[in-house]
């Protein structure tokens, strides 16, 4: 038998939409062009901004004594790791003083969801069924969150969560879903800064949401990608999880941490899985790590160091800790200020419909409720790129293009 390879079994897939919509950004000679589709973070003169507890923790690393390239363990750079879960969880979170916590560093965000995902696939089992569990994502979410969990062969369901009429939480829609969810199904629930839409529940609502997925007997995944750089507060934006975590809700939880946005460490890939169980039980917390490190180990062997070690010394120094929560202060006010400032040039302009949202919402993303079109024609006429959902990259906005884009969206609207 002859075997090959042929466009006939090996189709061509169209390109990734959002690096897609980079490419198109990068080859438009316009002078006035505006990417506001790839998520990082742009200081206000649309330059990448390297932040100043980053540099300082590059300097201390590459200058101390044991600076080296060796591999590290399996499960990762343990300072780090150890460091990560208490800037999630909390430093007094009973699921570490209880010794119920199962950490291993991953690929960061995307990495840390495909670890967890693999694991739930296998180990989250039913005595009733060998059908995996169902995942649960909001509508809309993260596109890369269906084609990660799909690929590893897991099956997807939505609830509800944007209501594109009041541009508001669909609460009703969302206690619903996990209602009538097959009990042991998993959700995943985005910690702060909901990607696309930049809609987060309220703490009462998240209260209501908790109290549903523990009725229901389901798992909670959070996906933890941009704390710290939503409010501003790292203590503020990982409220659900540690309420979560430390209520003593009688559901399992697994947290998935990335460090590429709250640190700027996009290409360094620092992540990290957090398992967290009901119970202290060193036997089952030994099996758990045992399986995380089989994962890691038959796909990347080991993880990154470099990345790691920079946001350990972040993490574990309290001066470059200081200097990282005044990073992260920098970065979510000037997002904040271009989101009212985009709102008010909109209101300005008269355009039609209501702009609000985009200053209530909050993090890097905002639904902005513009239809594909007349995102299309955005791009075509006016060089401004954005996902064709709506969802526009706050970051890439500055006191130098706001207003002009501004106009722009006013004449797309008014257009289309």
């Amino acid at each position: 038998m002859t075997r090959s390879f042929s466009t006939q079994n090996i189709p061509q897939l169209p390109p990734d939409p959002l690096f897609g919509l980079k490419s198109r950004y990068t080859e438009d000679s316009r002078s006035n062009k505006v990417d506001l589709g790839i998520g990082a973070y742009r200081d206000n003169s649309g330059n990448p901004w390297i932040l100043p507890s980053v540099k300082l923790a590059e300097n201390l690393l590459q200058n101390s004594k044991d600076y080296n390239h060796e591999y590290l363990p399996i499960s990762g750079f343990k300072s780090f790791t150890d460091a990560a879960a208490r800037v999630i969880l909390g430093d007094d979170s009973k699921a570490i003083v209880q010794d119920r916590l199962v950490s291993i560093q991953s690929l960061s965000g995307t990495g840390a969801l495909h670890i967890a995902g693999k694991f739930l696939k296998d180990f989250y089992v039913s005595e009733s069924s060998a059908e995996p569990p169902l995942i649960y994502v909001s509508q809309p979410t993260w596109a890369n969150h269906i084609q990660l969990f799909e690929y590893i062969g897991l099956k997807i369901a939505t609830y509800p969560y944007w209501d594109a009429k009041t541009k508001s939480l669909d609460l009703d829609g969302f206690l619903d879903a996990i209602k009538k969810a097959p009990q042991g199904s998993v959700f995943l629930l985005h910690a702060t800064a909901h990607n696309p839409t930049g809609l987060d529940p309220t703490p009462d609502q998240w209260l209501k949401i908790l109290k549903a997925v523990e009725q229901g007997g389901h798992l909670a995944l959070f996906d933890s990608a941009y704390q710290g750089f939503s409010s501003g507060s790292l203590e503020k934006d990982a409220w659900a999880v540690r309420e979560a975590v430390d209520k003593q809700y009688r559901f399992p939880i697994v947290v998935c941490q990335s460090f590429a946005k709250n640190a700027g460490m996009y290409g360094e890939r620092v992540g990290a899985v957090h398992v967290v169980l009901p119970d202290h039980d060193a036997a089952l917390n030994k099996a758990v790590l045992s399986q995380l490190s089989k994962i890691v180990r038959s796909e990347l062997s080991n993880p990154p160091a470099y990345g790691a070690k920079i946001v350990s010394l972040i993490l574990n120094t309290p001066e470059l800790k200081k200097q990282w929560e005044e990073d992260l202060v920098t970065m979510s006010s000037r997002i904040s200020k271009m989101r009212k400032t985009l709102t008010a040039e909109l209101e300005n302009l008269g355009t039609p419909g209501t702009w609000k949202h985009i200053s209530e919402q909050q993090g890097m993303f905002s639904f902005t409720g513009l239809s594909p079109a007349q995102v299309e024609r955005l791009e075509k006429k006016h060089g401004v790129y954005l996902v064709g959902s709506g969802r526009a990259s706050i970051a890439g906005l500055n006191e130098g293009n706001v207003k002009h884009v501004a106009q722009c969206i006013d004449e797309v609207v008014r257009a289309v």
